[in-house]
């Protein structure tokens, strides 16, 4: 599986539960038409029970510039204050936390979740997309190791 280059993404929920995010890089499109992202989590990471109790999530997608926000938000021994501390984050349409600066943030709401090994793969429409202009890359997560890749001009 390290094989696999993936974007680096925080992924973050908010409601009753408070705030919470963690560092994912099993995201990826399923269409345009709905847009919808499917996201996998684990189901022993803390942030699991939230976003299938929230019903949002946010696909916060990483610049080269945010790699040590992405280690801090990979972290266990972070309190989900201490992660949200290390950056500024605005409240997206469907209540999920937007990072400010991502390359990209797709704010979602789950629509549907299925179960997969250690993992819950989630469907999730996106109702809501913001996006860098001018971020220079992206964080790439590629042989157990953090890379970047140009965006082209």
């Amino acid at each position: 599986m390290a094989l696999l280059a993936a974007a680096v993404s925080i992924i973050t929920t908010d409601g009753g539960k408070g705030r919470h995010g963690f560092t994912a890089s099993a995201v990826c499109s399923v269409s345009d038409d709905p847009p919808t992202l499917l996201v996998c989590i684990n189901r022993s990471a803390s942030t699991h029970p939230h976003i299938l109790e929230h019903g949002t999530l946010a696909v916060n997608v990483l610049t080269g510039e945010q790699k040590e926000l992405s280690s801090v938000f990979s972290d266990r021994s972070k309190t989900m204050e201490d992660r949200f501390a290390s950056a500024t984050w605005t409240r997206g349409l469907a209540g999920a936390p937007l990072l400010a600066h991502a390359l990209a943030s797709f704010d979602c709401i789950v629509d549907r979740t299925i179960d997969a090994g250690t993992h819950t793969v989630v469907l999730a429409s996106v109702v809501d997309i913001a996006l860098s202009a001018n971020a220079p890359d992206s964080l790439v997560w590629f042989s157990r190791q953090y890379a970047t890749l140009p965006r082209s001009v």
